[in-house]
């Protein structure tokens, strides 16, 4: 893609694509039937989008995904999150 195209979404989202990809990358093998990966990655993704998660917000989004066997999509953080 365009080196532009991702100027572009840096400068709208503040977000560093370099980062993203950087998380991309170390996602691809990640154990997410794993506590403390699952928590890594919450983290690091609030962190990314500089938006806070609570400690409860957390431990939900953790019980979606180790125990009650939901994928890790997008759609259901984001569901999860605006429900708060």
């Amino acid at each position: 893609m365009d080196n532009g195209f991702f100027k572009n979404i840096e400068k709208k989202t503040g977000v560093n694509m370099q980062d993203i990809f950087d998380l991309a990358n170390s996602l691809q093998h990640a154990n997410f039937q794993d506590e403390k990966t699952v928590r890594g990655v919450i983290r690091k993704v609030s962190q990314l989008a500089n938006k806070p998660v609570s400690k409860d917000l957390e431990d939900q989004i953790v019980n979606t995904i180790i125990k009650d066997g939901k994928r890790l999509d997008f759609n259901t953080i984001s569901n999860m999150m605006n429900k708060k």
